[in-house]
């Protein structure tokens, strides 16, 4: 499968950005009559052509005019490489500026300048050349080629082929098995078809039958590809970077609109709230609060709070899936101009209800590096699952996750590959990433818990464990929850085993632990002396009160083996079981419940739950509702 790379146009109205693109492609970028008829991209186009070094390239050409600047981020948003359009004969222009500010804003690293119409006027080739050097110094574009055309004559195209070439082949190859999030530019409908969406796909793999997670405005539901176009050209299976067109089963199309999110399922957090770094523009605390951020393709209002000149809390009207490391555009209301560019730092901010919190806040952003920090994130909740890091988009070691349909498994298995190490302090404990010092918090807690409640209770055969994990949610640091029942567990069993403890039939206690009768020792051992000279004389009630042992007292007692309930109050020997069978296969076959009285020289009370026991141990068998025998 060839290379393929996805180039957005930029720069101001009317300096040839659709002509350039036809001139490479053969192809009409714009599609509205409207567009053709003024001259004017409004929206968005697309064409696509193949070098000749075999990579294959797809233009998104965006508008230049400033009333259109939301759909040129649009376009622009997604694309890993611009190129960046100077006219000759008009040179550099409100529109280039704030143009480049979109590109500085979004991270856009790679690119070229073309400087087109250079037949119109050759003279003013080298002073645009200047000025663009000027207007470019500081930006990821300083260092881009620049190449002089002329569309219409076709002069400098295999110039600008050449370049385009180099660009691309210089660009680092998209991740094939990333998690797919395909922002949606577009939905319509296809007579017999139905409903399609297109987008850029800069990471992860499309294939046909996959089932993907739609969220939007309007729009929250799992969706099957029934089939993907590239190129327009149906194919089974789209790698980035791509152009892609997807077929979607059942989805009507005015239930989704640009900005909405094409999503492998359970791989993306869906944020409101965000802390954000400052990139480039206005400084944050310059006292605007109510902006438009541009993510994607998506524009939505933000409320933004500000830590300091250079880090915020933005609060989005509505959810976006969104990680650590995505570049957000903010302007301001009422303005055509990039008010500031943002580095997203966390899409999990903590809660900030204390005063000073937002100052506090601000200098602990100000040092966290640009790929996000994991020993933050861990440091403040304790643990974390390794499965939730992946989906904040943060790098974690481990083996190399598995691509095609099985991105989702490798985000849930937080398997994401990586050369670095463990963070100091943090540790793997199953699926958990873990802060050491929380860890020892913990295991201090749940010891002093079981030292305390088995001081307080030394009839308890231990503490249970559900005990434990609830003072562990209530401590300083409380122990988080999972959606996983099994991780949890894996977690609490981890502290437990760190505390020296041991975990039997629900209940946590030191290893060798029996329960202490105190008290009840000596009623209990009055009734292992009765019962060693008669078995089946059971101590009544009366006597079992006299002796001081309640319900609670006999539990223990039969726990630890030394006595048997049978029900009914009713309390033997453990032995008492065994030894009323040889005096049983004594008797004549089958035998009835009279005969079984006067043989063991007991009472109907004792003899009735003896005999049931017996019927349950599968040592003797009831035929009717008088007789039994002994089961040989």
């Amino acid at each position: 499968m060839a290379e393929t790379f996805v180039i957005a146009t930029a720069g101001h109205v009317d300096h040839g950005k659709s002509t350039l693109v036809n001139a490479l492609t053969g192809m009409e970028p714009d599609r509205w009559a409207e567009e053709k008829k003024r001259g004017l991209t409004i929206d968005l186009g697309f064409a696509w052509t193949t070098l000749p070094s075999g990579r294959e390239i797809a233009f998104v050409d965006v508008p230049g005019h400033e009333k259109f600047l939301a759909n040129m981020l649009a376009g622009v948003g997604p694309a890993p490489i611009a190129c960046f359009v100077i006219a000759a004969d008009k040179g550099w222009q409100a529109q280039s500026s704030d143009h480049r500010d979109a590109i500085a804003a979004l991270g856009i690293t790679r690119g070229l300048v073309v400087i087109t119409r250079a037949d119109i006027n050759p003279d003013a080739v080298e002073t645009t050349k200047a000025q663009v050097s000027t207007q470019l110094r500081g930006t990821p574009l300083e260092d881009a080629p620049i190449v002089t055309v002329s569309a219409t004559t076709g002069d400098g195209l295999p110039e600008l082929i050449d370049v385009l070439d180099e660009v691309t082949a210089a660009t680092e190859p998209p991740a094939t098995s990333a998690r797919v999030r395909l922002w949606i530019d577009r939905a319509f409908t296809i007579k017999g078809a139905g409903t399609v969406v297109t987008g850029t796909l800069t990471a992860g793999t499309l294939r046909t039958g996959d089932t993907l997670h739609l969220h939007g405005e309007a729009v929250d539901r799992t969706a099957s590809v029934r089939g993907l176009q590239s190129r327009n050209s149906s194919v089974t299976e789209v790698a980035p970077q791509a152009r892609v067109a997807v077929n979607l089963r059942d989805t009507p199309a005015e239930d989704l609109h640009r900005g909405d999110a094409l999503l492998i399922p359970d791989a993306w957090p869906i944020v409101e709230a965000l802390d954000v770094r400052r990139t480039m523009g206005e400084p944050l605390d310059a006292g605007v609060r109510e902006l438009m951020a541009h993510i994607g393709t998506a524009a939505v209002p933000v409320h933004l709070r500000a830590f300091d000149a250079d880090h915020a809390r933005i609060t989005l009207e509505r959810p976006l899936p969104l990680q650590v490391g995505d570049r957000i555009v903010l302007r301001a209301p009422g303005s055509r101009n990039v008010y500031a560019g943002l580095l997203v730092l966390d899409v999990d901010p903590p809660e900030l209800s204390r005063r000073g919190a937002g100052a506090r806040r601000g200098r602990e952003l100000a040092g966290r590096p640009v790929e996000g920090d994991i020993l933050a994130e861990v440091a403040r909740r304790g643990a974390v699952e390794r499965s939730v890091l992946v989906r904040f988009g943060l790098a974690l070691p481990g083996e190399g996750a598995q691509s095609g349909s099985a991105q989702s498994e490798a985000v849930q298995s937080g398997t994401v590959p990586s050369g670095e190490s463990l963070p100091p302090a943090v540790e793997i404990v199953g699926g958990w990433l873990v802060h050491e010092p929380a860890l020892a918090a913990w295991v201090e807690a749940a010891t002093s818990l079981v030292t305390r409640e088995l001081k307080a209770r030394p009839l308890s055969e231990g503490v249970p464990i559900k005990a434990i994990a609830e003072a562990l949610r209530r401590a300083s640091l409380p122990l988080p929850e999972s959606s996983s029942a099994a991780a949890t567990r894996t977690l609490l069993a981890d502290i437990i085993a760190r505390a020296g403890l041991e975990t039997a039939d629900g209940m946590v206690r030191p290893p060798g632990h029996t329960a202490d009768l105190g008290a009840a020792e000596a009623g209990i051992a009055e009734i292992e002396k009765r019962l060693a000279a008669d078995p089946f004389s059971a101590p009544e009630a009366d006597d079992l009160r006299e002796l001081g042992l309640g319900a609670r007292e006999l539990a223990v007692a039969e726990k630890a083996g030394r006595v048997l309930r049978l029900g009914d109050g009713v309390v033997v020997s453990p032995r008492t079981p065994a030894q009323a069978m040889r005096v049983l296969a004594g008797l004549e076959q089958p035998f009835t419940t009279s005969q079984a009285r006067q043989a063991l020289n007991t009472t109907r009370r004792t003899v009735i739950p003896l005999l049931e026991h017996l019927d349950s141990r599968g040592w003797t068998r009831r035929l009717d509702t008088t007789h039994r025998e002994v089961v040989r």
